[in-house]
């Protein structure tokens, strides 16, 4: 077997080491102290350096997405990997909850009555929940224009959202969409995203909202 020259780090020191390593690779790129963690976070999730220049935020957007979090906030999903990626546990430290509507029977039966998407339905669905919400949409632009449609209706108030589809039909169409809304944002511009950048995104904002690099 060849020899290769591996780094020896210890398991509890891999994800620090991992950091220093996107620190030193962004070099000198200046970035908002608030939204450098995030930034941070997505690339060390994706091995990805282009979401350095394709995440977009509105102004205040990570201050808002912390605030929203330290009131208790819902963080709602597009998919159920998102859900399961999101550290709930320091989410329920503040007394927020994360839900993904997706699987509900409930939902699947209405989108086949209604002819439309469970991903349409599911938006709606998060339209009526009571108190601040966060929606973290990693996968279905269908849930982004859904709840765009929604916002400029009236109908939905969330206290941030995160666009961050993958794909190629309608996905960044979609993004451009939110970017015309008048709503704080997080967006991932062009096609590249996905469910593991909705829940790092996530992340990023309840470790900033726990003064914790991780938890």
């Amino acid at each position: 077997m060849k020899k290769i020259q591996l780094q020896r780090v210890a398991p509890a020191d891999i994800e620090e080491r991992s950091m220093e390593i996107i620190g030193q690779e962004l070099g000198e790129r200046v970035f908002p102290a608030d939204q450098l963690p995030v930034i941070k976070r997505v690339i060390h999730t994706s091995a990805d350096f282009d979401y350095a220049d394709n995440l977009v935020f509105s102004a205040g957007a990570v201050e808002q997405g912390v605030a929203a979090i330290k009131g208790g906030c819902t963080i709602v999903t597009d998919t159920q990997m998102a859900f399961s990626g999101v550290n709930k546990r320091v989410l329920e430290k503040f007394g927020g909850k994360a839900v993904c509507f997706m699987s509900d029977p409930d939902v699947a039966a209405e989108a086949r009555e209604r002819g439309e998407t469970r991903a349409t339905v599911s938006m709606e669905r998060a339209a009526a929940l009571e108190g601040p919400v966060i929606l973290a949409v990693g996968n279905a632009p269908t849930a982004l224009v859904r709840a765009c449609q929604l916002m400029d209706e009236g109908k939905f108030h969330p206290a941030l959202v995160i666009g961050v589809p993958v794909g190629f039909v309608n996905v960044v169409e979609s993004k451009e969409l939110l970017l015309t809304m008048d709503v704080p944002h997080i967006v991932a511009r062009g096609r590249k995203g996905g469910s593991n950048v909705a829940a790092a995104i996530c992340n990023a904002l309840l470790y900033q909202a726990s003064n914790n690099a991780r938890e």
